[in-house]
């Protein structure tokens, strides 16, 4: 349909260069290259971040762990642990700790805690007495005045013993019967023998005898009676010469501690007074009295009774752990957990491998030969969180969580403050532990880093989680553009290459880092504050100076790194503009089409985000269907653009039906397009493609649109738009660049653009364009050069305008469709 008639549109002011980009001026800088920048550490721009930090690491109530979210970069966790030593926070000091025998109770091991630094030295006096006992017990022992008294001792008792078994042996003499011994297997018992001829005869034989006729049956008999008797006297003797041994054996045994209590008594006292306390106290008093209980192993001289081992198998394979039998002295040991050195401050602990075993600690398991296996108190080991006792553990919330039975027992120790040492019991199919040994205070701040999806997927599904990590510190990605952030940034510049040996930047160089921050943060008026990203592209072009011999790193070094890693992620840009210079995917630069306008979207693959335009068309006939959005009717819209499709619903009702129905079927299609479409950044192009087509008026198709609106018809702002016009104008410049090419943006967007060079250098040429809108009718005026038209009040607009048009058109309709009904 000819414009002719129509208003003529206004000119609309397009982007200058200068408005284009942000471009930091070298003489903002004040170093000649980064080499003399103030050095920095630490984070950029994070003060919300730090202030949530301070008050998540300082305040003591319970609960008051903290989650770090938001934070990028590999050494997140060694950055926290940094920034808490600069922090210095005030913890309560944590005790050394250890575990030792219980006496008592054997599988329950006892925990001592001792003032920080002493530890290991009760470990060392203990094995040191326990040796002192070991080498002077037995000298006691073997001395003349212990062996007299023992001499003394058993004489007694033997004669005692001796007189007993005289006195039977007489008695029973005169009856013909002797005291004799039987071999029994490997033992010879004492066995009462009657007398015949002389000769001591077994009792089993009598019978035989009368047998074979060598004994009356009267005399076997009363022979048999008297055994009898005897026997039962014997019985009795017998059991008067074994608690004669008992007593033996006892006074022995006391004769034995009264010797050896002085030994024991002045190591145990002297262990006391070394180490004050009430537990360590109660813990030697046991030690006494089981040492004195027990002093067969000190009997033998240290090193006698020990044998060499069997020699190992021929294939080499060693003898497994607790395959040998175990120390008896190993009782008298003690197993530190937890020790400390002369260091004041408070532990920070970054957990690389947040395993059960490494985090809680484990109690080990010595086999044997057999396969059997033991443990005992000696066999704990601590974790993670012990050695943060009175301090810090960091660690990353993803593999904490993924690790078997740690989210649990971890919710649990926090809850409760007290860490219970046990084996994960889905490693042991065959039963766990049967140690349980007592449970340590602790006192420790746990951080956790991840992302914001899981601490709200945490927040709002784990109640327990609300409870422990109450204290959340997110860091922003993005800060405000200032001198002191441009200083920070150079400081830690500098710190990069002083650490990993970069060559120093020079302004224009470090200015172009500077830049590609902005660009990434996506605003004028901000840089990113995800310093990995930076550092990244200072080792790229660091990479580049080298390759070319130069000693500092120019701007055109990291130019040539943005380039080399565009083009190292930008094979499917490419195959795309093939496709589009070579006529298979459809792109019109020229001319003008009805209900036809070129839309942008942008694809992201593996971080590499680029701008591909897209045919959007739009179709208008009499019906009642609507806009129908063909994208959602073939499964392949996405929630937010189907949103937009009603906004373009709404904003045609309120613009043109308010005094008619709208009888109209219109569909909308983004053309060529397999993969789903989703976002509402191309609303307003819709909108233009629809309106064209209701009006039948051609669009320029040398334009590309993007930006999204509302029912009012406001163009709002969109992501992306940088890629969005770099990827139109990188088509038209495979297609040849006309001169009257460009793209139409919102005008929000404007304080968002950091456009590449050549794209600069085009619109400083005239070669390429760049319109802001704020309304549809600005944007329908730019594409097809005629008034949008203002509504005169009563549902008509301004005559030869484009919305008069669209007004006439739909007239028509509502009244076609009456008379069709």
């Amino acid at each position: 349909m000819s414009t002719n008639g129509y208003k003529p549109a206004v000119v609309h002011p397009e982007l200058p260069p200068e408005k284009l980009r942000w471009r930091c001026e070298p003489s903002r800088l004040p170093f000649e290259t980064t080499a003399q920048a103030e050095l920095r550490e630490g984070f950029i721009g994070q003060e919300r971040a730090l202030r949530a930090l301070k008050m998540g690491v300082e305040l003591s109530a319970p609960g008051y762990n903290v989650f770090v979210c938001g934070l990028a970069g590999t050494s997140r966790g060694g950055t926290i642990a940094h920034m808490i030593e600069e922090l210095h926070p005030k913890t309560k000091t944590s005790l050394d700790r250890c575990y030792v025998n219980n006496f008592k109770i054997t599988d329950r091991p006892r925990l001592l805690s001792l003032p920080r630094g002493q530890a290991n030295s009760f470990k060392k006096d203990m094995q040191a007495g326990i040796d002192f006992l070991r080498r002077r017990i037995p000298q006691v022992f073997e001395g003349e005045p212990f062996q007299r008294q023992k001499g003394r001792i058993v004489e007694r008792f033997t004669v005692r013993e001796k007189e007993l078994m005289d006195d039977f042996t007489r008695r029973i003499a005169r009856e013909q019967f002797a005291l004799g011994h039987m071999q029994v297997g490997a033992v010879a018992l004492p066995e009462i023998f009657p007398v015949l001829e002389g000769q001591m005869v077994p009792i089993e034989d009598i019978s035989k005898m009368v047998h074979e006729g060598k004994l009356d049956s009267p005399v076997a008999e009363e022979i048999e009676r008297k055994y009898e008797q005897f026997r039962q006297e014997f019985t009795v003797v017998y059991r008067k010469t074994l608690t004669l041994s008992r007593e033996l054996a006892s006074e022995l045994s006391y004769l034995e501690q009264e010797a050896a209590s002085v030994l024991v008594d002045g190591v145990i006292e002297e262990l006391k007074e070394k180490y004050p306390g009430t537990s360590v106290s109660e813990y030697l008093e046991e030690v006494r009295h089981h040492l004195l209980d027990n002093l067969d192993p000190f009997k033998e001289r240290e090193g006698e009774g020990e044998q060499e081992g069997p020699e190992p198998p021929p294939d080499g394979t060693p003898k497994p752990p607790g395959a040998q039998d175990r120390d008896p002295f190993r009782l008298y040991g003690v197993n530190v957990i937890l020790a400390h050195g002369d260091e004041d401050g408070s532990p920070v602990i970054f957990e690389t491998t947040p395993t059960y075993a490494n985090l809680f600690g484990t109690i080990q398991r010595a086999y044997d030969a057999r396969g059997g296996w033991t443990s005992d108190f000696m066999d704990l080991r601590g974790g993670s969180l012990l050695r943060a006792d009175g301090g810090f553990l960091i660690m990353y919330s993803l593999e904490a969580l993924s690790e078997v039975g740690v989210w649990r027992a971890l919710k649990r120790t926090l809850n409760h403050n007290r860490l219970e040492i046990q084996p994960l019991e889905m490693f042991y199919p065959f039963g766990g532990s049967a140690l349980k040994p007592e449970a340590v205070e602790i006192n420790v701040k746990v951080i956790l880093i991840g992302d914001r999806q899981l601490y709200e997927l945490l927040y709002e599904y784990e109640e327990d989680f609300r409870k422990i990590f109450k204290v959340r510190v997110e860091f922003d990605e993005e800060m405000h553009m200032s001198d002191g952030v441009i200083a920070e940034y150079a400081g830690r510049l500098r710190a990069l290459c002083e650490k990993e040996g970069l060559s120093p930047f020079d302004r224009g160089a470090f200015a172009a880092i500077l830049e590609y921050g902005v660009r990434q943060a996506g605003r004028r008026n901000k840089v990113t504050a995800r310093f990995v990203d930076i550092a990244d592209l200072a080792r790229e072009a660091h990479y580049a100076a080298a390759a070319a011999g130069e000693p500092v790193v120019r701007a055109a070094h990291v130019r040539t790194a943005l380039s080399a890693k565009m083009e190292r992620h930008n094979l499917i840009e490419t195959r795309i503009r093939e496709m589009i210079e070579d006529g298979t995917l459809l792109v019109d630069l020229e001319g003008k089409r009805v209900g036809q306008v070129n839309g942008l979207s942008v694809l992201e693959i593996g971080g590499y985000a680029f701008g591909k335009p897209v045919r959007i068309t739009s179709t208008a006939a009499l019906g009642k269907s609507g806009v129908i959005n063909i994208e959602r009717e073939s499964n392949l819209s996405g929630r937010f653009h189907d949103k937009g499709v009603h906004i373009i619903s709404g904003y045609l009702r309120s613009r043109f039906a308010q005094d008619k129905p709208l009888s109209l079927a219109a569909s909308i299609c983004f053309e060529q397009s397999y993969s789903g479409v989703d976002g509402d950044s191309a609303s307003s192009t819709e909108i233009y493609a629809l309106i064209s087509a209701l009006a039948e008026l051609p669009l320029r198709q040398d334009i590309a649109v993007t930006g999204s609106m509302n029912q009012q018809g406001d163009i709002q702002a969109i992501g992306g738009v940088n890629e969005k016009i770099e990827g139109f104008f990188d088509v038209c410049r495979i297609k040849g660049l006309s001169g009257t090419q460009g793209v139409m943006i919102p005008a929000s967007n404007v304080e968002d653009l950091m456009l590449r060079d050549d794209v600069l250098e085009a619109v400083a040429a005239g070669k390429f364009h760049i319109w802001p809108v704020t309304k549809v009718e600005e944007g329908i005026e730019i594409l097809t050069g005629m008034t949008a038209g203002s509504c005169n009040g009563d549902g008509t607009f301004q005559t030869n305008t484009v919305f008069a048009q669209v007004n006439d058109r739909l007239s028509k309709m509502a009244q076609m469709m009456k008379d069709f009904e």
